[in-house]
Parts: C-alpha cells; structure tokens; sequence
C-alpha cells in the first residue's frame, strides 16, 4: 500500500465518481443526449474530478433475444426480429449503435481530461438487474449460457474500446455479486475465473477492478479469491450498508475510518492493493449538505494517509424526477448525486476538489509506519472484529495491517488476536510461530469470546477456575491512579482465574483478573478474557465517547513498547497518526480530526524529532507546537531528525 500507482499515468491519489448521465440515469444509452453528457462532464472536470466510473448497461449493448419454436424450444439468438449481424460485433452480440454511443462517451471525457474505469458487464445496478431478454430467469453467475454470452461480451467490447487513451481501468462489472445466489466459493471462483480470463485475453495491458462489494476471508465471495483473479480490489463503503457502521452520526469516528479500515483490510488479506470505488452518505435522510461535505473530507484524507489511492463518490447527479426503476421504485437513489438537478455544485463536490487539489501539491506520501499485525481466525465474525482493532489502534496511537490466520505473518513489534472465537482457536503451526516471535522478543495480545489456543497456563501465567455464562456485563478498573473509574464491558464467559505468573492490569468487581500480561522468553503475553473489539463495534456511541468508553486505554497499555520508534509521543483518541519515512532523517506525520469538533493537539515529540514545517492546516510555533485541527479535517507536518 506504499505506491500510489494502480494504473499508467496514475501519479497521485485520484478522485472522481460513479456517473449516469444527468438527464436519464441508467437509461442514457437509451435515451442518449451528447450535449447534455459533455455539459455534465464539462462540469465535473471544472470542479476537480479526474477519474469517472461508467457503466455500459448490459441488455442496452448486448440486447440479445431467443427466438423460441415448437414446445418452447430454443432455435436462435437476435437482435429482436434480426438475426446478429454478420460482423465482429454481431458475432458477440454487441449493438453497434451502442457502442458508437461509447466511443462518444469516451471521446468527450477524453476532451474534459477525465479518465474512465468500464464496469463491464452492468447487470446490477441501484437495487435492479438489468439482464439482456435471452438471458432473463437464469442464474447468470452461474448457467453455462449466460457465462458464455457475458465472455462474449466482454471480449467484444474490449475489442472495441482497446484503442481509447480515455479508459484507463477494466472493472468486473458493478457489484456482480449480486446479480444471484452462488452455493459455494467454487462456482463464484468459476465465474470470476471466466470473466478474468475474458478480459485478460482481450487487452493484457490496462489492470482489472474486481468490482465486487461485501467481501470476507471466508464464505462464498473471499477477498482471497477476488485477489487471485483480479489486479485492484475494491470497497463499497457506505456507513449505512455496512454492518455496524450505522451505529454512529457520520461525522463522527466510526463512519469516518470505515472506508480507510475496509479497504486496508481487503488489501491485505486479498493481496493486491484497493480503493474506496464507491463512497457516499445515502442522502439528506442520513445528514445534510454540510456534514457530507465533512464525512467526505475526513475520510479523504484518512484514505490519502493509509496509502488507499483514491476514492470515487456515489454518484454524479441527484435523478429525482425520472419515471423508470430503480427510480421509481426505490426512494434512497434520487437524492445521492453531487450535483443537484438543477445543476448547484453540493459542498461534497466543492471539498473534494479543494482537497484533491491540496494533496495534489503536497509530497508524494511514502508508506506510513506499522507497529502490530492484526491475524483474523476462522471462527469469529470477521469485519467486527477487524473494524474494532482498527480503531483502538488509531485512538491509541499506532498503526497495523491484517492477515488471516493460513497466511504469513510479517515482522511486527506487536501481533493481536482480537476475539479469539471457536475450539479450533488458529493452526497449531501458526500459534508455533507467533509464539516463536514472542520468544524473540515481540508483544502478543489475544482477547477471547469463546475460543481455545494452546499451551494457556504456560503462555498466560493463569490457572483457570472456571469457566461459567456471565448473567451481566463486566465492570473493568484498570491499575493505575489515572484510570480508578470501571467502565462497562460486555461478554458472553467469564474465566475465573488464578494470577500464576501474571502481572494483574486489570479487574473486575469481584476482584477476578481479566486483563493481565505475562513474561514469555524476550517477549510478553497480554491476555484480556472479553471480546473488547466485538463490544466496542456493537456498542452504539463507544467510538465517539472516549470518555464514558475508554476501552482504547487498554491498547494504550498494550502498545507502549510496540509505539516507542513513534516520533509524535502525543495522543489523542478522536484523532489519529500516521507516520511516513522520508529517508533516514525526515518524517511526514498526517494528523486526521475524526471529530466533528475542532480539536487542538500538543506535538509532543520524542527527543529524537524536531517539527520542521506545516504542508497543510495549521501548526502553531511554541515550544511545543500546536496542531490546531477543525472538524474532520486535518494537518500535514515534516519532522526532522535531531
């Protein structure tokens, strides 16, 4: 995730949208209006956008119909009444006339200087499936027909458009995974194999975009699997769909670090880099003008920070007035555009160029600094779990990447095993090997739902009692003068323990440990037996009240030694830190507000750092300088070696 790099030409964090024409939505290839498509590309560019989105709707440009005889059997394909032309084209079942329309497209973005990523095969879009006439009542992710038809288009189209300088970027298509059921990981693997191969085929040289949205390591649809396939992975972040995103006001941390912690996390379990392809609010029924514009520019520059190479909002144009589905039939699409009907620029479009203009002069940002490695096992709810981590990590001040438990392990000063869950707990051969590093001298932390590891008394230093179903939550007092007050945790076990070799963190009511840490060769062992992630990331408001939920002061302890290399000492749980290496003398930190309230934050350094300068925001000179940050923004600072 250093590089910035997805495709030629592609020098710096990108912006841009998912655009449907503004006049026609998902009918413009239908309803085609080249003056009105430049007008709203024309403004667009004008207002700093570099990189469209657009989809070639599948039944418009493949309009392929059976011609059925005696007993309903299937005698022909065609165009309506006529055979398939005679050509290239026809032989794939491509209107000519539609892709004539797309080369105009093409030809005007080329004109305003957008560059094009083509969803490919558009079967689904905005709650309908749109599916050529022959292919309508089959499973198209998976009947030997349709496949074949959608190779053929593939094929077809790429054969077409390869020559354009506009199109950057092949895309699968817009989120096929939901154009029907799939009844394992082998028949989704099939289908993206096929369509992969098609592409790869026809044009080796631009990247593919998997497309798909709703990921996990395990399942039916794996990150794992789209990464093998696919050149760029990509997340469909909206707070409102995702699960447990919802939870909190949008301008607030949870929503504002959800597109930066999805896509980190299919990235590095996926294995190949990935980008927010579609991000937005879901309209003026989830916050007004304003607070998009600040949800947009918080999570800018958290993607920008985390090395996640750009970001394309959901969508172009508000489409309030058509009569055609998904339209008329699904309240949530009208009002999600940047654009009004009307054609008033919203405060999102305003703030995304201004701030795509000011990345674009700052430096190019070398890849920030990690000190843990969160691994993921089979058993437990994944994105919760890998959410929560993400958080506590930011709000206590270090950094970390994801694996799943069957991969490698890179070197990391801490490993974290976030809500162990199951009696498999994680192979035998990689619990060896975390515990191989610990004994050379690396931080572990697992905290328990209901799992299993190995070796517990030796590698704890606790002896359990018992183990019994908790009939409330658990009041926790961490030890210490500064953190007397307990705070409310929530587990479905309690481990009753003997402290053997344990130093006691942490208690609970009745005096039971349930936060210790253990000596283990050069390393420690932090064991916490509640699920602290899976109860943060349940828990509506606990992001946004540190106070009242102090659930970070945990990862705080835990990570002291992991965060000792940090140049900026100072920490604050609604804003976060990333650290970049510029050679062996000079640091850029991005300081990121993830509060709706301006914050001021002292740069309290290590006596290694000095503050040289401030690329963006405000800096006050003091002796300890000052980052004053507004809302949901940020500031940029060079740091220098003493």
């Amino acid at each position: 995730m250093g590089t910035q790099h997805l495709w030629a030409g592609q020098d710096r964090f990108f912006v841009g949208c998912n655009y449907w024409a503004s006049h026609a939505g998902t009918a413009m290839w239908s309803d085609w209006r080249p003056d009105v498509v430049e007008r709203d590309l024309k403004l667009l560019a004008e207002q700093g956008l570099e990189v469209l989105r657009v989809f070639p709707l599948w039944p418009d440009f493949q309009p392929i119909a059976t011609l059925y005889g005696g007993h309903g059997h299937a005698m022909d394909v065609r165009f309506g009444e006529r055979k398939l032309p005679d050509d290239e084209s026809g032989r794939f079942g491509l209107s000519r006339e539609a892709l004539n329309k797309f080369r105009t497209f093409a030809d005007l973005a080329a004109r305003h200087g957008l560059k094009l990523i083509v969803g490919l095969v558009t079967g689904w879009m905005s709650g309908r499936l749109f599916v050529p006439p022959a292919l309508q009542g089959r499973n198209v992710l998976t009947d030997p027909l349709a496949i074949q038809w959608q190779v053929r288009f593939i094929k077809g189209f790429i054969r077409q458009m390869i020559d354009h300088p506009a199109i950057v970027a092949w895309d699968l298509g817009n989120e096929c995974n939901a154009m029907g059921p799939v009844a394992s990981s082998e028949e989704a693997y099939v289908w993206t194999a096929a369509l992969s191969g098609a592409v790869k085929s026809a044009d080796p040289g631009r990247p593919l975009i998997s497309g798909m949205h709703g990921l996990s390591p395990t399942g039916n649809w794996r990150m794992q699997d789209q990464g093998e396939l696919t050149d760029i992975l990509t997340t469909h972040p909206y707070p409102y769909w995702t699960p447990y995103v919802d939870y909190d006001p949008i301008t607030t941390i949870r929503p504002q670090l959800h597109a930066t912690a999805e896509s980190l996390y299919y990235a590095q379990i996926g294995g190949k880099p990935c980008f927010a392809e579609e991000i937005g609010t879901m309209g003026p029924m989830v916050s007004g003008e304003a607070e998009a514009a600040a949800f947009l520019r918080g999570s800018m520059l958290s993607l920008w920070a985390h090395g996640c190479h750009g970001l394309l909002w959901w969508c172009s144009f508000d489409q309030t007035r058509l009569a055609h589905a998904p339209y008329d039939s699904n309240a949530c699409e009208g009002e999600l555009g940047l654009v009004t009907e009307q054609g008033r620029v919203k405060p999102a479009l305003q703030e995304m160029g201004r701030l795509g203009r000011a990345i674009g002069r700052l430096p190019e940002l070398p890849a920030r600094r990690t000190e843990a490695v969160c691994i993921l096992n089979t058993s437990q709810e994944h994105w919760p779990v890998a959410y929560g981590a993400f958080i506590l990590a930011k709000q206590a001040g270090f950094d970390l990447d994801y694996r799943f438990e069957d991969q490698p392990i890179p070197d990391a000063k801490l490993l974290l095993l976030p809500c162990l869950s199951g009696t498999r707990g994680i192979p035998k051969q990689r619990w060896q090997e975390i515990l191989g590093r610990v004994r050379a001298g690396a931080d572990l932390y697992i905290s328990i739902e209901d799992g299993y590891f190995l070796e517990f008394e030796q590698t704890t230093g606790l002896q359990v009692s018992a183990r019994s179903r908790r009939t409330d939550e658990a009041v926790v007092t961490l030890r210490g003068a500064e953190d007397t007050a307990g705070f409310r945790l929530a587990g479905a076990f309690k481990w009753a323990v003997r402290a053997v070799d344990a130093e006691v963190l942490a208690t609970e009511a009745d005096g039971n440990p349930v936060f210790t840490v253990s000596t283990y060769g050069q390393g420690r062992i932090f064991f916490l037996s509640l699920p602290l992630e899976l109860d943060l990331i349940r828990r509506p408001g606990a992001c946004y009240d540190p106070e009242t939920f102090p659930y970070w002061k945990i990862y705080r302890d835990l990570s002291r030694r992991a965060r000792s290399d940090r140049a900026i000492r100072a920490s604050h749980p609604l804003v976060g830190i990333t650290e970049h290496d510029e050679g062996a003398d000079a640091r850029i930190a991005v300081i990121v507000n993830y509060s709706d309230q301006p914050a001021t934050m002292d740069l309290l350094l290590s006596e290694d750092w000095s503050y040289e300068d401030c690329l963006y925001g405000e800096v006050r000179r003091a002796a300890v300088p000052a980052c004053a940050l507004a809302a949901n923004d940020g500031a940029v600072v060079r740091l220098r070696r003493r």
